[in-house]
């Protein structure tokens, strides 16, 4: 999976770094407020066979970091339980 990961697109100079799911907040700023159940859960299915293969983008706030894009990723990863997500911290 992380060879899949290296090929993201990425802005000069950004890595992937691997966070721990709990230190990963929703941002009050996100503008969908209503996510479609189905289409979450073939995103889980999906992430549930392939792996996560595109990181979210965070921003550090504080301990935490708080979600730029991907919440979508974010929450099927939360039902999967997963421990850890690839993330590009801008």
């Amino acid at each position: 999976m992380a060879s899949l990961l290296s090929e993201a697109p990425t802005r000069a100079g950004e890595e992937i770094q691997y966070l721990d799911a709990a230190a990963i907040v929703p941002s009050p700023l996100q503008p969908r407020k209503v996510f479609d159940p189905a289409a979450l859960e073939r995103l889980v299915e999906s992430i549930n066979e392939n792996g996560l293969l595109q990181p979210v983008v965070v921003r550090r706030v504080g301990e935490k970091y708080e979600l730029i894009v991907g919440e979508r990723r974010w929450r099927a990863a939360q039902q999967l339980g997963l421990d850890k997500l690839p993330a590009i911290v801008r």
